[in-house]
């Protein structure tokens, strides 16, 4: 965004990530999108979108993610675990969601992983921040074109849950998930979302 934006009162505009232009995507990087998340029932919709999302535009995931929501429990991993050939069947139907066979069978193993990881490890939260420490990775790019696709901790992690037995958790979709939930700062620093959620 330049310098000397402005907004519809004339006010000068935030300066954000260049990929935040509508209103949707806007308000998702204003108030989501690097924000630390450490709720498992959040961490696993995040998992579950990212890995949607493979193949499509995340604002095509925003924009279904209230669909997504109803259909797969507000991401009760444990109910989601439960799903049957006849619910899938159901989903497949499902012109709100991605209907794609093998990412909806793919949310039934996820949720089925996801609980033995929160049995062996007491919480995903505590398994998934594992690859970065514990803590935020904070970056300082400039440039968009500077932000890696994938990074040694993406690879590590995607690794571990594959072998785990999750599917459509690439290190790509890895990254994009560390993103999302704030286990990476990727905002460029020129934004103002930087620093607050640095």
């Amino acid at each position: 965004m330049p310098k000397n934006a402005r907004d519809a009162a004339g006010r000068r505009a935030p300066r954000r990530c260049h990929w935040a232009r509508d209103e949707m995507m806007i308000a998702y990087h204003d108030a989501e999108w690097g924000v630390p998340l450490h709720d498992d029932r959040g961490l696993f919709e995040f998992l579950i979108l990212e890995g949607a999302q493979a193949g499509l535009s995340w604002s095509t995931i925003l924009k279904k993610r209230p669909a997504y929501r109803a259909a797969f429990d507000g991401f009760d991993a444990r109910a989601v675990a439960g799903y049957d050939d006849a619910r899938l069947a159901v989903l497949l139907g499902n012109e709100g969601i991605v209907r794609n066979r093998l990412k909806i069978r793919s949310t039934v193993e996820n949720a089925r992983a996801f609980l033995e990881v929160q049995n062996e490890a007491g919480s995903f939260d505590r398994y998934i921040w594992s690859f970065t420490g514990g803590r935020p990775l904070r970056n300082r790019w400039r440039r968009m074109e500077q932000v890696p696709a994938r990074t040694p901790q993406s690879d590590a992690m995607s690794k571990d849950l594959q072998k785990r037995g999750f599917r459509f958790v690439g290190s790509t979709i890895c990254y994009a998930f560390m993103q999302a939930t704030g286990m990476v700062n990727d905002h460029l620093v020129g934004c103002f979302r930087y620093k607050e959620v640095g």
